[in-house]
């Protein structure tokens, strides 16, 4: 078999493939988002523990209701660029750089929140990620029990992400807080986009395209985990 053959054979989607084959993909994907989750939270306690988390909170809160509008554009638009990069080299060395440097960068623009979040209550982000991490299992469940073919969402991810982003230019622009809704919508986009992925990985994603894949998915998880722990310190505040 030529380069081209093989090349093209590992292009196919992992649902054209054998069962061994495709479960060595899903493995290998969710071996990846493990690895990401696991390196989030070492990068976010060390930089809790440096007092990083404080100086990057002060930074950001200096500009006041600004400052946290952009840090949720930051967190916007850091995963819409792991989504759009995530697949667009053949290169394992190129994703492996893109999974560890957009793990690295939503655990910097995440720190803010989580730093507030450990002064407020320190179980807050426990509970957090408790509830994205049965909403994320609840969610690739009915992907892989239903087989169901969700690509349809992609539209409705895309245009829920466009108007978080009209919103946000409109908070900056006029000054207004993004209150609870917000985030109670996000959940919802998220939870979309989780469903979207796990859809593709099963049906559309080709077999050596398992980090790339693993980094549409801990892009979505971690959109739902910021917007779940918002939501928890809004009610927190009531």
């Amino acid at each position: 078999m030529s380069y081209e053959e093989v090349n093209d054979a590992y292009r196919t989607p992992v649902s054209r493939v054998s069962v061994d084959r495709r479960s060595a993909f899903i493995t290998k994907t969710y071996n990846h988002l493990l690895g990401a989750i696991v390196a989030f939270t070492l990068i976010s306690v060390y930089l809790y523990q440096s007092g990083l988390s404080e100086k990057i909170a002060s930074f950001m809160w200096s500009f006041g209701t600004m400052g946290q509008i952009g840090m949720v554009a930051a967190f916007v638009g850091i995963g819409w660029f792991a989504s759009r990069f995530a697949g667009t080299s053949d290169s394992k060395a190129v994703q492996y750089m893109n999974l560890v440097i957009f793990t690295a960068l939503y655990a910097v623009f995440f720190s803010p929140i989580l730093f507030v979040a450990t002064l407020k209550a320190p179980g807050m982000i426990e509970s957090a990620a408790g509830v994205t991490l049965v909403g994320s299992a609840v969610l690739t469940a009915i992907a892989f029990f239903t087989r169901k073919d969700f690509s349809f969402l992609r539209g409705i991810v895309m245009w829920g992400f466009g108007l978080a982003i009209i919103a946000i230019v409109g908070g900056m622009i006029f000054g207004y807080n993004l209150g609870i809704w917000f985030s109670v919508i996000m959940i919802g986009v998220s939870g979309a986009s989780i469903l979207y992925d796990t859809s593709n990985i099963i049906h559309h994603f080709p077999e050596d395209k398992y980090v790339s894949a693993s980094i549409h998915l801990f892009s979505s998880i971690a959109m739902m985990f910021i917007y779940v722990l918002r939501l928890f310190m809004a009610f927190g505040e009531d």
